[in-house]
């Protein structure tokens, strides 16, 4: 090949046609090395194998428009082509899936296996059930426990799995339910003490789970109680009321 560059360069200084000289079979061999090395059996059988679209035969389609005039066709082949000629025309729109979500009544969440134990815990779930979910988030938010930002982020967690999941209606959450299970493995170690002796000591670890359901806002919570309050009330005489006394005592009490 250094031979080849060397007459062409000559052959561009003089201005002479230059006649090469190179064996068919070496250029042959080459090529055949060259598709050697690109050649790859799995993308050949991808090649061979792979589905593609059957390309409609015009002699075939007016073959089979004859058939179908004539009465000639095969059951299956009829039933096809009625198929067809009943299915209406629909765009692209019309044809696409609607997807239609569930609205579920419930999302259960839980957090994680982490160390704590199962007493300290259940006091926070404590805290935080039978409160709407945003006031159960400001509490773990506001508060001076060491797993309340865990707890935080695993109500926030959930809030968005229910809305985004299950259909559900944010501003109406509670969290119904919390309650507090002990992890599956507890670590025990060792705990040095006086005259050569040891105890045990157990780090426990534990997890908490909630349990969302749409409920009363924490405005409808509090007309409730503001209308019950106001029915309790009774007037100082003014208006005679058919109301039971309440606390009915003696008059004098010394």
């Amino acid at each position: 090949m250094q031979s080849v560059a060397r007459q062409v360069r000559c052959a561009n200084r003089l201005g002479t046609p230059v006649q090469f000289r190179i064996a068919s079979s070496c250029i042959q061999w080459q090529c055949q090395r060259r598709a050697a090395s690109y050649y790859n059996p799995l993308q050949w059988i991808q090649e061979k194998f792979a589905p593609k679209a059957r390309k409609a035969d015009p002699v075939e389609e007016k073959k089979r428009g004859e058939q179908e005039k004539q009465g000639q066709q095969s059951v299956f082949e009829a039933a096809v082509s009625h198929e067809k000629r009943a299915r209406p025309k629909t765009t692209s729109a019309e044809s696409a899936p609607t997807v239609i979500k569930k609205k579920a009544t419930e999302h259960k969440y839980s957090t994680a296996n982490f160390k704590i134990s199962h007493r300290k815990l259940n006091m926070i779930g404590r805290q935080i059930s039978g409160k709407p979910i945003d006031h159960a988030i400001v509490q773990m938010q506001f508060s001076e426990k060491r797993a309340t930002s865990r707890i935080k982020s695993m109500l926030a967690t959930a809030k968005l799995h229910a809305t985004a999941y299950k259909n559900m209606d944010p501003s109406k959450l509670i969290v119904s339910e919390a309650w507090v299970t002990k992890g599956p493995k507890q670590l025990k170690r060792l705990e040095p003490r006086g005259r050569g002796k040891f105890g045990i000591r157990v780090h426990p670890d534990s997890r908490m789970h909630v349990i969302l359901r749409e409920g009363k806002t924490f405005e409808q919570l509090k007309k409730e109680q503001r209308e019950r309050r106001l029915r309790r009330i009774v007037s100082a005489g003014l208006v005679r009321e058919d109301v039971p006394l309440r606390n009915s005592a003696r008059t004098w009490q010394w």
